[in-house]
């Protein structure tokens, strides 16, 4: 069983920075995929950026070029800096783990969430 725990979340005014962590126990970090989701009031939990075990980033169109996602092996934690953050982006994030140790064992995992309120 991973357990993924989120920070770095708060209060931020448009144009502002943020940086958030999400630290893994109970696992074997290196083999996992990461990802950040995020979801709004009202709306569907969307994907921000995901980075492979291998390394390999990528984004959404909407935050592409404002955020960037890293990961530190030695410290089982995946990094979101978020630059330039807009009101659009206020919505609780949410930290996601993949892995796949056989063809037929997909385990998916999820931390608690962390809000990020970005004021206008």
């Amino acid at each position: 069983q991973v357990q993924l725990l989120e920070s770095g979340g708060g209060l931020v005014q448009a144009g502002g920075s943020l940086r958030l962590s999400c630290v893994a126990s109970g696992g074997i970090f290196r083999r996992h995929d990461m990802a950040w989701y995020r979801q709004a009031p009202g709306k569907q939990r969307d994907l921000v950026a995901s980075i492979t075990s291998g390394g390999i980033t990528d984004y959404s169109d909407s935050v592409r070029g404002r955020f960037t996602i890293s990961r530190d092996n030695a410290k089982n934690t995946v990094f979101l800096q978020m630059n330039n953050l807009k009101p659009d982006d206020t919505a609780v994030y949410y930290c996601h783990s993949r892995v796949r140790p056989t063809i037929e064992a997909d385990y998916n995992f999820w931390g608690q969430g962390t809000q990020v309120t970005v004021s206008s």
